[in-house]
């Protein structure tokens, strides 16, 4: 089984096909079969908050015990793993609109988060996007999509809507939201009914908007609303979802897995909201918030690079690595320093290193105690708290 980040010349790939008796499938093949065999599958679709909206939603089906197939990009805390096969006909399956594959599920509740151009290596413009997304919609017994997203809204009109308020059409609404430090609260309402409270242990209106579509998901499957709210309580973050890592020496160190400039920007919005607050989550209160960044793409980097900029300005300074190429050839003229270049235009102040080795090394130089430190990104750069924590006798 290969996925599409596995390229032709991979050396394993080309030994099995030369051996000429062993069937080589993708994994999307083998994820739309399993699928097929669960008459209730809700699959997750959208440019972002996939991995988090398919965490949420297999909890609360986990919570209310029925016992579903889950096949996730991330680690979802209630399994300690991003995969299970149950035995209760139900399934929930992420699927990343990045290579186009999402368009061979036919599942019976399809979710789409939102949408903005992303993967640029592989679609030519929003259009072909849109395209691909709306493949996949028809394909969907039940289409649940976001009303607050304009693109969604334009294009996939008559969809079933959640909103966090903004879209008073939507059948599944969320009202008198309520965002603090460590926990949000909501009321949630379905068509003309008001379903009750909701109480979440998570920060960050991304968050809510996904919470919003896994409920929305949750009750399609038939779930009644009182058997949810008590697993609304227990819902934690996947992996790498502003996930707190260690304190060294107080500074506090966070690893999150956002890559695209909208991802960026909420992040940084949540960390902001939690500087000088004493209802944060995280051990000491935050004073700064440092992001250390590693670009993922040149493609991404190239396409992105203003937008990368203005996202990373929210931190009060810029730690940046070189980009993680995740397969991709060099594109010349882009790089990290350049993207430090745009940054330190817009008023940014930035610093730039060689490699996780080198920022580790100089980790105490560019940081102080109380600082919010982020590790961000969707390559190699999870292994940066690690590297600190090892260098931290060192480097004191």
């Amino acid at each position: 089984m290969v996925s599409s980040a596995i390229q032709e010349d991979n050396p394993e790939l080309m030994a099995i096909r030369a051996a000429g008796d062993v069937q080589v499938i993708h994994r999307s093949d083998l994820l739309a079969d399993l699928l097929a065999s669960h008459p209730r599958s809700v699959v997750v679709a959208g440019s972002h908050g996939k991995t988090t909206t398919s965490t949420f939603l297999s909890t609360l089906l986990m919570e209310v015990g029925l016992d579903p197939t889950v096949v996730i990009g991330g680690v979802v805390p209630w399994l300690g793993s991003n995969g299970r096969y149950g035995r209760g006909g139900v399934a929930v399956a992420e699927a990343d609109e990045s290579d186009g594959t999402l368009v061979k599920f036919r599942p019976r509740i399809g979710v789409i988060t939102n949408l903005e151009l992303d993967h640029t290596d592989h679609y030519t413009d929003i259009n072909h996007l849109l395209d691909t997304i709306a493949e996949f919609g028809r394909n969907c017994q039940t289409l649940l999509t976001n009303g607050d997203c304009p693109l969604l809204s334009q294009h996939l009109p008559g969809t079933r809507q959640w909103s966090l308020g903004g879209t008073s059409s939507a059948h599944y609404r969320f009202s008198d939201i309520r965002c603090r430090g460590y926990a949000s609260e909501a009321i949630v309402h379905a068509g003309a009914e008001c379903l009750g409270p909701v109480v979440f242990p998570l920060t960050g209106l991304h968050n809510l908007a996904n919470l919003a579509a896994a409920l929305a998901a949750a009750l399609e499957l038939g779930i009644p609303f009182p058997l949810l709210q008590r697993p609304c309580k227990a819902i934690r973050a996947p992996g790498r979802r502003f996930e707190f890592h260690s304190v060294v020496d107080d500074r506090l160190l966070v690893d999150d897995y956002a890559h695209h400039p909208s991802e960026v920007a909420a992040t940084l919005a949540m960390a902001r909201a939690m500087v000088g607050s004493d209802e944060s989550a995280l051990p000491l209160m935050p004073q700064r918030v440092i992001v250390t960044f590693q670009p993922h793409r040149y493609s991404r980097t190239r396409d992105f690079l203003q937008e990368f900029a203005l996202a990373l300005t929210a931190a009060d300074e810029v730690l940046l690595l070189p980009i993680y190429t995740a397969g991709e050839k060099l594109v010349a003229g882009v790089s990290h320093t350049a993207l430090a270049r745009a940054i330190a235009e817009i008023g940014g102040t930035v610093h730039c290193f060689d490699s996780l080795e080198h920022l580790a090394q100089e980790f105490h130089s560019y940081t102080r105690p109380g600082d919010l430190v982020l590790a961000m990104g969707a390559g190699s750069i999870n292994r940066l708290p690690g590297l600190i924590r090892s260098s931290a006798p060192m480097a004191a």
